[in-house]
């Protein structure tokens, strides 16, 4: 989830306040950083399970100690946990891609065996299959996001606790047009996204039954606020959108030095630089609200893409990573796939990603949707040959041709090789035979402490289709509202609202 604060906990009280227009300025400078495409970066979200009975919740004593373990590793990336215990690598920026494979797949190693000897493992779901949603980070501002997001229903806590993803970030692009500039890699990204979506789907289960989504993360995602989880209006300029929507989006929170966080309820930023209530607002604030905005793609100078469930196996993550940054990167490649999800819009409609009608149909039916399907095979099918001109290693490019083949070409997803996670207790298909962990192709066995059951590739694909029907979403933005069927949560406290 990404919960960076620049700044300290509060604003200084000789901070210059900010005016409405230093804040565009500001924010239409800061949100596409232009320039050739150089670098790329992962953040990579694991759920954190038992390795012998994932159906269980792991202690609060046993994961702390697990936690002081793998925080005393030499890592590369940055390392945090998420509000219910997943854990959050972030790679530096590097230089090119197979640079950021190397050095994440090192560290990702380290953690493996680190949380193995403590017979934990990393899991890559985009939603933990069994627990409900169960907050262990006690901290004012998770309190406030949790006060906040209530306020929508129950899918902020089940986004804050129970889910995982990987979050590819590419460079903006440069300032002119072409397959390569900013404005073109920001359109891209809007209907490629739901390919991505599509393809990678992991996450059709949800407190033990089934949900009805293939990416119940991405539902949970398009259910959480109607504001602070839309793309801006595309009716402007990408800069000229973007302050325009940080601005116009409501304040989750306003941090102070002492006691609970307020939580205001209808404020935007805007109206809080006009009214200077409860106290005018200064770079500090700015710089944390953007972090507090969860679109699918966020301009943070760079492009974050935001929407790939997590993967399952010890190298899933790469291939998400790997064709992304080929499909954004590779010139040839982009104009294939920019040819080719271009269609797409007609089908997403005047609706704000996620939540129209082609986000919603990636999110339920991943590749059993033809348009999708047919998208992502030329997607695909770009991916690989870019990957070579890329300079990408022979594992990397069979790791990603063995999913395409698996995955792509047959119309299915991950979530359709999930078997059924079983009754309430969870002993069920899914915690007994097998998701074998195997060799991982970049740094050979993948340290355990036992057999693996949900840390290694998915069972052997069966049916080139996907088991059972699968509704189709009506085409309208209306039918996300309802959200994926959930047990209820722990309501909040007494005398606090309930957030979004």
């Amino acid at each position: 989830m990404g919960l960076d604060i620049p700044g300290a906990t509060g604003s200084r009280p000789d901070a210059v306040p900010l005016d409405e227009s230093g804040a565009e300025d500001l924010l239409r400078g800061i949100c596409f950083k232009t320039g050739p495409p150089r670098t790329v970066g992962v953040e990579l979200e694991w759920l954190i399970h038992d390795r012998e009975r994932p159906d269980l919740p792991v202690g609060r004593e046993r994961l702390d100690s697990a936690v002081e373990a793998v925080r005393a590793l030499p890592l590369s990336a940055a390392l945090t946990f998420e509000p219910g215990g997943q854990l959050e690598l972030s790679s530096q920026p590097a230089g090119s891609l197979m640079e950021c494979v190397d050095t994440t797949a090192a560290d990702l190693a380290a953690v493996r065996a680190s949380l193995g000897a403590a017979g934990l493992a990393p899991v890559g779901l985009g939603v933990d299959p069994w627990q409900p949603p169960h907050r262990r980070l006690r901290e004012p501002r998770y309190e406030a996001m949790e006060a906040a997001l209530d306020r929508a229903g129950p899918a902020g806590r089940a986004m804050m606790c129970t889910s995982a993803s990987v979050q590819v970030c590419l460079d903006a692009g440069e300032e002119e047009p072409g397959p390569l500039g900013y404005g073109r890699r920001w359109q891209l990204a809007h209907l490629l996204g739901a390919v991505l979506v599509a393809a990678f789907a992991n996450s059709p289960f949800q407190q033990g039954r089934r949900t009805g989504w293939r990416s119940t993360r991405q539902s949970l995602w398009a259910d959480l606020d109607p504001g602070r989880t839309l793309a801006p209006g595309s009716g402007s300029a990408p800069r000229e959108a973007w302050a325009a929507h940080v601005l116009d989006t409501t304040v989750l929170c306003i941090r102070c030095e002492e006691g609970p966080w307020d939580v205001p309820e209808g404020l935007t930023f805007r109206e809080w630089i006009r009214t200077g209530s409860p106290r005018p607002p200064v770079r500090a604030d700015l710089d944390y609200h953007l972090t507090t905005l969860f679109p699918p793609i966020r301009p943070r100078g760079h492009l974050e893409l935001r929407m790939i469930d997590a993967q399952s196996g010890p190298d899933g993550w790469l291939v998400p990573l790997a064709v992304g940054t080929a499909l954004f990167d590779d010139p040839e490649a982009a104009e294939t796939v920019y040819r080719a999800v271009k269609p797409l819009a007609e089908t997403a409609g005047s609706s704000a990603a996620p939540r129209n009608p082609l986000w919603t149909t990636a999110a339920r039916e991943g590749l059993a949707d033809p348009e999708l399907r047919a998208a992502a095979t030329v997607c695909f099918g770009a991916a690989l040959p870019a990957l070579e001109r890329m300079g990408a290693s022979g594992a990397v490019r069979d790791t990603v041709a063995a999913f395409t083949d698996r995955y792509v070409a047959r119309g299915r997803c991950p979530a359709d090789d999930l078997p059924e996670p079983g009754g309430p207790t969870g002993r069920g298909p899914l915690t007994g035979r097998g998701l074998p962990a195997g060799p991982s192709r970049l740094t050979g066995p993948v340290p355990s402490a036992g057999p693996s059951r949900l840390t290694g590739p998915v069972p052997s694909a069966g049916p080139e289709v996907p088991t059972g029907p699968v509704d189709r979403p009506a085409r309208g933005p209306e039918r996300l509202a309802a959200g994926p069927p959930t047990i209820p949560p722990t309501p909040p406290r007494p005398g606090k609202a309930a957030s979004a």
